[in-house]
């Protein structure tokens, strides 16, 4: 059996994704992650926030299994990256860390939000920003000393550029065409209804749905698909991409050579909205240096938890994005 480990967590919309590892290289193999689980259950959210219960009841039995499967003996250090830390989180900080003492005999609990992970995954400790774009969309950037953050707020207020706002302008294009007023695409009007069927019962297809954000996410790529032959089209990914831009420059550091990076499912939509991207991060950011991120936010919390357990982390803490608390041993 291997000597102390660590235990990284991935809390998001589609589930939980756990790594047990070890920070260092023993008799048994070399320092990194050693094993995986996978659950597709999301966490639930309640009137406390972020449920600590169900989290806990997910992730207990899979790192204990994990432990076992992978010879660590025990799990000093765990970090879990959770979706809507920043605004939902109070229960977990409250509950989580004695919980995690009490069965596991964890020593340092680190909790960050899900933004700071996909940062770390995709530059690592250094001074920058990261745009993470997926059916949400949130900027975040840190000069090492603080974190900045932009938009995050959710499809009704914000995520500006994000799928579900791509999905959204899309549609609008589309019941513009159908209306005959100015603005309206044909080409996404016929994508719309080969989607969703006839265009007044759009309405009723996507208001009552609680996924609604998935919903309107889920026209993006339709919205790509018809940009090399529609102007409309084109016009909302350039749109959406100064959108992408604005929250990377209201984050960036604005000394040094910042790097920036873009991770999340949004890039699968290719050329379209890359181009377009890429012009504007460069007039927006001319001193910063574009850069493909690393990893994922999984990638993130394996590195956070491997600094924390080598005491090598540089990041700044803050309640909010990025968390740390020792607990007494024994």
């Amino acid at each position: 059996m291997s000597g102390a480990g660590f235990l990284a967590v991935d809390s998001g919309g589609s589930g939980l994704r756990v790594v047990v590892g070890t920070a260092v290289g023993d008799g048994s193999g070399p320092p990194g992650p050693r094993g995986r689980r996978v659950s597709g259950e999301p966490v639930r959210t309640g009137p406390r926030g972020i449920d600590p219960g169900h989290l806990l009841g997910q992730l207990l039995p899979m790192a204990r299994s994990l432990a076992e499967e992978t010879g660590v003996a025990r799990l000093d250090t765990v970090v879990v990256g959770a979706a809507g830390l920043a605004t939902l989180g109070d229960a977990l900080r409250a509950e989580l860390p004695g919980a995690l003492a009490r069965e596991l005999g964890v020593r340092t609990v680190a909790l960050a939000a899900d933004a700071v992970t996909a940062y770390v995954g995709a530059l690592g400790p250094r001074a920058g920003a990261v745009v993470a774009a997926g059916t949400g969309l949130i900027a975040v950037g840190t000069d090492l000393s603080r974190w900045r953050r932009a938009d995050g707020w959710g499809h009704l207020l914000g995520d500006c550029g994000s799928g579900a706002w791509i999905g959204r302008a899309g549609l609008e294009a589309a019941l513009r065409a159908h209306d005959g007023r100015e603005g309206g695409s044909a080409l996404l009007l016929a994508r719309a209804e080969e989607c969703f069927g006839p265009a007044e019962g759009l309405p009723g297809r996507v208001y009552p749905r609680s996924d609604r954000p998935a919903v309107l996410a889920s026209f993006a790529p339709e919205v790509a698909a018809c940009a090399a032959d529609d102007p409309v089209a084109a016009r909302i990914l350039r749109s959406a991409a100064r959108h992408m831009a604005d929250s990377a420059a209201a984050v960036c550091p604005a000394g040094g050579e910042p790097r920036v990076a873009v991770t999340g499912g949004l890039l699968r939509m290719g050329d379209p909205l890359l181009v377009p991207l890429g012009e504007e991060l460069a007039r927006r950011l001319p001193q910063a240096r574009r850069t493909s991120a690393e990893g994922d936010p999984l990638d993130g919390s394996v590195r956070l938890a491997t600094d924390l357990a080598t005491g090598s982390l540089t990041l700044p803490s803050d309640e909010r994005m990025l968390w740390v608390t020792s607990l007494p041993s024994g």
